[in-house]
């Protein structure tokens, strides 16, 4: 079919040309004459000396790498903060209130929380003069904060008393007075300061709350719960459980002696030498109150003389204890010991009291079929049947 085919097609599948043959530029690698393995001597020469090597430079690992990262972070921070805290004037601030001392702060208030809305709630307890939300400097949204200033100071002070923790757009708001320009040395909380423990930590620590706290109270309590956290830890470090319980239940038997002591000694001293403390107490006492301390002495004694009388005399008379009387007579002993001995040997249980359940004779009674009005038909005998005793032999014994 090829041959057909045009003469452009048939130049696709005309062979090539032969390879032609170059002589190699070099030897092949076995047919070169190879030199043997030399030393390093010949490159020393090219070495530098020992005392201008440099010392090895040491490669910081990833934990390490993380702590100067945080490290330097926390530089930065701090370096930020200071600055911060420099250039910060809360009388500097154009927005302010005029009065600080009327000026009520509003914490956690809702987003989307209006300042129509909070004059409303805030009016009912006086004439409002000025309301300063805080927004965002960038995004131009609120904070979450607010300052309110009163006409009257005592209106200020009954917003405060009454308005912590109302419910305003469904999020209960912080009351607290304006610190800024009336605290000495007061800080905001994004310079580090402010109050409250909701942003201490884990949620093991922070208080979740509405409201405000005292805050030397809240910092009192803090330090309190963080001594008794590491005092606990360091008790299960150094001292396991059952040592510890068994230390406290020594200490309460002592405890317990301790005043079981302290109890028989007042017992003692108040039996013994009542007279001579009786004597010292009325010396620095008034006559009246001597008085009734005598008076109430002698009840005591008479309580204590017929309390003693009670204990001595016997509770039971000797004429209605009844003393079981032994037999003297050896006729009587005879008799009772015959009388025991007749008992021990006669049977508890008499024959005649005895019923023995009787087996029954019969527990299958005899029972007979009628006879079955049937006939068996019986077979012909056939000579020409197979009979196994003819076929192996009759007298044939079988070895199995």
């Amino acid at each position: 079919m090829t041959q057909f085919l045009p003469p452009n097609l048939l130049a696709l599948f005309a062979a090539r040309d032969p390879i032609p043959y170059l002589p190699p530029a070099a030897k092949l690698p076995h047919e070169k004459k190879q030199k043997g393995y030399d030393g390093v001597g010949s490159f020393l020469n090219i070495f530098e000396h020992p005392s201008e090597t440099p010392p090895p430079t040491r490669v910081e690992t990833r934990e390490e790498r993380l702590e100067r990262k945080r490290r330097e972070r926390a530089e930065q921070t701090a370096y930020k903060l200071e600055q911060q805290i420099a250039l910060w004037d809360p009388a500097a601030n154009e927005n302010a209130t005029a009065d600080p001392f009327k000026t009520l702060f509003v914490a956690r208030v809702n987003y989307d929380t209006s300042e129509s809305k909070l004059r409303r709630e805030f009016e009912g307890y006086g004439p409002i003069k000025k309301i300063s939300m805080v927004f965002n400097k960038d995004t131009d949204k609120p904070r979450g904060y607010a300052f309110i200033e009163y006409e009257h100071e005592r209106d200020m002070h009954s917003a405060y008393k009454h308005a912590d923790g109302k419910k305003i757009d469904g999020k209960r708001v912080l009351v607290d007075v304006e610190r800024a320009r009336t605290v000495k040395g007061w800080l905001p909380r994004r310079l580090g300061g402010g109050l409250g423990g909701t942003r201490r930590g884990g949620s093991d620590v922070n208080i979740k709350h509405s409201g405000r706290e005292d805050n030397e109270r809240e910092r009192e309590r803090y330090r309190l719960e963080q001594r008794s956290r590491d005092d606990r830890a360091r008790a299960s470090r150094r001292d396991p459980a059952p040592s510890s319980t068994r230390r406290r239940s020594r200490s309460r038997s002592k405890r317990r002696s301790e005043s079981r002591s302290h109890r028989r000694e007042r017992r003692a001293e108040e039996e013994n030498g009542s007279g001579s403390r009786r004597r010292r107490r009325s010396r620095s006492r008034s006559p009246r109150r001597r008085k009734d301390d005598r008076d109430k002495d002698k009840e005591r004694e008479k309580k204590r003389s017929r309390r003693d009388k009670e204990r001595k005399e016997p509770k039971v008379k000797p004429e209605h204890v009844k003393v079981k009387e032994e037999p003297t007579d050896d006729k009587d002993r005879e008799k009772k010991r015959s009388r025991r001995d007749k008992e021990r040997k006669e049977p508890k249980v008499k024959p005649e009291h005895v019923k023995v359940k009787e087996e029954p004779t019969d527990d299958y009674p005899e029972f007979s079929l009628p006879p079955l009005d049937m006939q068996i038909k019986q077979e012909p005998e056939d000579e020409n049947k197979y009979n196994p005793e003819e076929a192996n032999g009759e007298n044939e014994e079988y070895n199995y």
